[in-house]
């Protein structure tokens, strides 16, 4: 319960609103963290939010955290500058299963900041490229100032082993690829709905129609994770904020398999 302080080691901006936060801890051992988890990052003087951790989980270095600026604490996180000091607790929640889902063709369907908590899943699979099938990466967002990561798309997207497929819900600027949302993706994507798992994040209502996008591609709905992280605060199950009828995201989820979860996503004011 009690926050690490983390130097502030780097800033990038991805976009008009949006940061990633590369932290260093003042401690000497890092935290080891599983691809799904999240931190409790701590504003000093202002309060904490739950960010998902974005970095590479093979890797030995500093937290990485994408953070989008939406309230007084992500505005304050946002706004530091390398060298700054945060507070940091966790990880915390459960994980993708993405060892469980070895030998599989794996395919990530993100929309908006979605992206964030699913990169550390793309970096585990091409870490480990012969252990899984086909990687079909579907990523959507409102315009192509909202996407995340240029960098890294143009590099998966130049890579043999990866399909990337990239939409947006309005072109501007000169804008060439697809236009329409995330889930008209899934039907263009080669993949064995049978043998295969999909890892889904973004606003809720984007991840309803991507679970029935891939179902009308023959994926069993079990074969489907949902990372839920709606009104995260404290991180361990005791204030009930996140409570989804019988489940807290903090602590059941935030990764959830969809049979489990989507039909409660359905519920009027749950």
């Amino acid at each position: 319960m009690t926050p690490v302080s983390h130097r502030v080691a780097d800033t990038r901006q991805e976009t008009h609103d949006t940061w990633t936060l590369t932290l260093e801890p003042s401690a000497d051992s890092l935290p080891a963290f599983a691809p799904g988890q999240f931190s409790m990052l701590y504003a000093f003087g202002v309060g904490e939010v739950p960010i998902s951790i974005s970095g590479d989980l093979a890797s030995a270095g500093p937290l990485v955290h994408t953070i989008r600026a939406v309230g007084s604490v992500t505005e304050s996180l946002c706004s530091l500058e390398p060298g700054a000091w945060v507070g940091a607790r966790g990880p915390f929640g459960n994980s993708w299963p993405i060892e469980e889902a070895e030998g599989r063709d794996i395919v990530v369907v993100a929309g908006g900041i979605g992206l964030a908590p699913l990169r550390p899943v793309i970096y585990h699979v091409l870490a480990n490229r012969e252990r899984y099938g086909r990687l079909i990466v579907a990523y959507g967002g409102r315009s192509s100032g909202e996407l995340l990561y240029l960098d890294e798309l143009e590099h998966w997207r130049g890579r043999f082993d990866v399909d990337l497929d990239v939409a947006v819900d309005s072109a501007e600027g000169g804008w060439r690829g697809r236009v329409g949302v995330v889930t008209t993706l899934i039907p263009r994507a080669e993949f064995d709905p049978l043998n295969a798992t999909a890892f889904v994040c973004g606003p809720e209502v984007m991840m309803r129609f991507a679970v029935g996008a891939l179902m009308d591609a023959g994926m069993p709905v079990e074969s489907i994770q949902l990372s839920m992280e709606r009104s995260m605060k404290c991180a361990v199950g005791h204030c009930g904020h996140c409570q989804l009828r019988e489940f807290f995201i903090c602590k059941d989820g935030p990764v959830f398999r969809s049979d489990v979860i989507e039909p409660l996503m359905r519920v009027r004011e749950l």
